[in-house]
C-alpha cells in the first residue's frame, strides 16, 4: 500500500511528522478521510481529533484545536493553532481548563467572554476524549 508524509504544525514546533497510509480529520464541512493520491485540497478544520493510521495497524491520535489541513500528492500538512499527542495530554490541566471554561459559561458576562468560554471548553473536552480513548 502507498503512503504518504504527514505532518502537524504550529507556531511553536512540528507536533508530528511520519508516514501515514490514512488520515482522518474533522473540517468546517464534515469528516474527511484522505488516502494516499488524494486530490489536492485546503480546507479548515474544527476542534477535534486528527486520526493518523500507519502501517502495521498503528494508530496516532493527534487533539488539534483548529487550523487548516493542506493535502498534496504526496503530503499533508496540517497547521494547527496547537496539538498535542495523546501521550503529552495532562489529564489534570485538561479538567481544570474544561472547569474553568464551565464556570465562564455560568457567568454569561458578554458575547465575547461567552465564545472564549466555549472554544476553551471544546479544546479542554477534545483533549479528553483523545486521552480517554
Amino acid at each position: 500500500m502507498s503512503t504518504f508524509l504527514v505532518e502537524i504544525v504550529t507556531p511553536e514546533r512540528k507536533v508530528y511528522a511520519e508516514t501515514a497510509n490514512m488520515v482522518s480529520v474533522t473540517g468546517v464541512e464534515g469528516e474527511l478521510g484522505i488516502l494516499p493520491n488524494h486530490i489536492p485540497l485546503v480546507t479548515p478544520l474544527r476542534i477535534a481529533p486528527v486520526t493518523i493510521k500507519r502501517d502495521g495497524n498503528k494508530v496516532d491520535i493527534v487533539a488539534v484545536n483548529g487550523g487548516f489541513i493542506e493535502v498534496r500528492k504526496d503530503k499533508i500538512v496540517i497547521l494547527a493553532e496547537s496539538a498535542e499527542l495523546a501521550t503529552d495530554i495532562n489529564i489534570e490541566r485538561a479538567e481544570s481548563a474544561k472547569q474553568r471554561a464551565q464556570q465562564r459559561l455560568a457567568a454569561k458576562r458578554d458575547e465575547v467572554d461567552y465564545r472564549r468560554a466555549e472554544l476553551s471548553l471544546q479544546r479542554a473536552m477534545n483533549r479528553l476524549n483523545i486521552k480517554h480513548k
